[in-house]
């Protein structure tokens, strides 16, 4: 049997060519929605362990904030007892004073460690506050850690799916792209590669809806709408720059409006006769 032999891209129909460039752009489309979906997701993704790593850095913070206050509350503790051991001093010498400006320099300072006491109480009280209001901050911290690691591993799960699903789906979409790609000529491939990278929705190749450009939307003249349906030259929009072809070609039914027709106008002679 025969081997059947490849046209060169060259020698290709203007038709022919428009085809080919119409299958690769809905290959592409669809290599475009994969791309799209698995794109979403990894956001996701990226999104929840970022927030992660941060309530991992507010729980470190508070802890190093829950050291520091403890270790406040015990340094106030240890003033207190050292206080409280002056002030029993100075009581106990206060028995063996020998004169009132002795007596009276001693209550001061009793006086004075009492304040200490007070005020080393008040920084214990706050001090202690503090720890339970970060407590509260850190307990709620680790019910978000929680929370977001659930939601993370759904989302990671969800993406590793997509992934294995979409895989051999882009694979063989690729593959027939690569294919086609060598039965349209290179120039041509170019022009449209680059015609859809200057596209926001990927679109190098569109047909016409109801006399417009299936890109951007732009009413499309009689005359060019009649060379698009010639398919003797390729046509491009004017105002997007996309490829344009006919309906037919792209094997969508062309949308038609309905035009009323006009009444047939009286002659005077028909009016006699009647």
């Amino acid at each position: 049997m025969a081997k059947e032999t490849k046209k060169d891209p060259a020698e290709l129909s203007v038709e022919e060519k428009l085809t080919s460039l119409y299958q690769l752009q809905t290959m592409l489309s669809e290599i475009d929605k994969i791309k799209t979906l698995r794109g979403e997701l990894p956001l996701e993704v990226q999104d929840l362990e970022d927030e992660l790593a941060g309530l991992s850095t507010r729980i470190e913070k508070i802890q190093v904030e829950l050291t520091q206050l403890s270790k406040g509350i015990a340094e106030n503790k240890v003033a207190m007892e050292k206080s409280k051991g002056l002030i029993a001093k100075f009581t106990e010498q206060q028995n063996n004073v020998r004169n009132n400006r002795e007596f009276d320099s001693l209550n001061k300072e009793i006086e004075y460690e009492t304040l200490n006491i007070e005020l080393a109480e008040k920084h214990i009280r706050d001090y202690t506050a503090a720890i339970n209001a970060k407590n509260e901050e850190q307990a709620r911290s680790q019910e978000l850690i929680a929370e977001k690691q659930q939601d993370l591993e759904i989302k990671k799960s969800e993406l590793e799916e997509i992934i294995e699903e979409t895989r051999q789906e882009e694979e063989k979409l690729r593959e027939r792209c690569k294919n086609l790609e060598q039965s349209i000529e290179p120039r041509l491939l170019q022009s449209f590669k680059r015609i859809r990278n200057n596209t926001r929705n990927g679109l190098g190749i569109v047909y016409v809806q109801r006399e417009s450009c299936g890109g951007c939307f732009n009413k499309i003249p009689p005359q060019r709408q009649l060379d698009i349906r010639m398919r003797k030259k390729i046509i491009v929009c004017e105002y997007c720059g996309r490829i344009i072809i006919d309906p037919e070609l792209a094997g969508v039914k062309e949308e038609h409006k309905q035009v009323e027709a006009a009444p047939k106008r009286r002659t005077r002679k028909a009016a006699a006769e009647e």
